[in-house]
C-alpha cells in the first residue's frame, strides 16, 4: 500500500483534487481516501489556503516509476514549477509519496518515507483517517 498526499491552493481547488484522483486511478487502485482539509501555506507566505487530503493506493509501479507518474500528472494538470531546496510556491497540484509499503529509500530524487510528513499537520491529519 502506498500513501500519497495531495495538495492544491490555486484555481478550483476541489476540482484539482478530483482530477488528480482520476489520473491516479490510471496508475493503481485507490483503496482509501481521506476527507479534505483546508490549511494555511507552510514554508512560504501565500494569500491562498490549501486543500489537502491523503490517498492509499495499490500500484505495481516501483517507487521511482510512481514518482515519475505523479510528476507527469502534475505537469498534465498545469504545474510548471516544483519546490526545490525548501523554496515553496503556490501550486495547482502537489502529489507527494508519503510512504511506499514501509520501504526506506534515500536517493537524490526520492526519500521514503517522506522526511517531513510527521512535522506537517496537513499530512498527519488526513493520514490518520486512512491508516486506522
Amino acid at each position: 500500500m502506498v500513501i500519497l498526499g495531495l495538495g492544491t491552493n490555486l484555481g478550483n481547488r476541489e476540482a484539482n483534487l478530483r482530477n488528480a484522483i482520476e489520473f491516479l486511478k490510471n496508475i493503481g487502485t485507490i483503496i482509501r481516501q481521506s476527507s479534505i482539509i483546508e490549511t494555511e501555506a507552510v514554508g512560504f507566505a501565500s494569500d491562498n489556503k490549501f486543500l489537502n487530503m491523503a490517498i492509499a493506493i495499490d500500484t505495481k509501479l516501483s517507487p521511482i516509476e510512481l514518482l515519475d507518474a505523479t510528476q507527469e500528472i502534475e505537469k498534465k494538470m498545469g504545474r510548471k514549477q516544483k519546490s526545490v531546496n525548501g523554496v515553496y510556491h503556490d501550486r495547482l497540484i502537489d502529489i507527494d509519496i508519503i510512504d511506499y509499503n514501509g520501504i526506506i529509500l534515500n536517493t537524490e530524487r526520492l526519500t521514503l518515507p517522506h522526511p517531513k510528513a510527521n512535522e506537517r499537520d496537513f499530512v498527519k491529519i488526513p493520514l490518520s483517517e486512512i491508516i486506522r
